[in-house]
């Protein structure tokens, strides 16, 4: 059995974090720390406008001396933002984070935003189909003898 985003959101659940546009990287940074993560969405109202990573901190702000006091997350967002969609599998997701050279992919369903997975849930779940089967080819050859 494939392993799709939407079962990945289910068991992580759907919550996401998110910043304006002008809030200041600092405070995006503060935030991404509080809570222990690796990227934000940048959301005007309900339109997602990009995502800002430490990726984007480390390439646009420390390596061009730049401060992140003063500069807002829109100057260094990425806005190009690559999405995926609940029914996808695990499988199909690390493709697309792996061309895509990307470690955070927002869902989009139907109604919006559904949530985000990250290269660590798409592993994780990967990991588990794995041994799943290996398990089940563990079973059907003790049976076999």
């Amino acid at each position: 059995m494939k392993t799709t985003i939407r079962q990945m959101l289910d068991r992580k659940g759907r919550e996401v974090y998110w910043v304006a546009p002008d809030t200041t990287v600092f405070d995006a940074l503060k935030l991404m720390a509080e809570k222990n993560i690796g990227a934000l969405l940048v959301k005007e109202g309900d339109t997602l406008t990009g995502i800002f990573s430490e990726r984007d901190y480390a390439r646009k702000v420390i390596l061009m001396g730049k401060s992140s006091k003063e500069l807002p997350v829109r100057d260094i967002m990425t806005t190009r933002v690559v999405c995926g969609r609940p029914e996808q599998t695990a499988e199909e997701c690390m493709a697309l984070l792996t061309q895509k050279r990307i470690r955070h992919l927002p869902v989009l369903d139907e109604n919006g935003l559904a949530g985000l997975v990250s290269i660590g849930d798409v592993v994780r779940a990967v990991i588990s189909q794995h041994e799943f089967t290996i398990e089940q080819l563990e079973s059907y050859i003790s049976t076999a003898n």
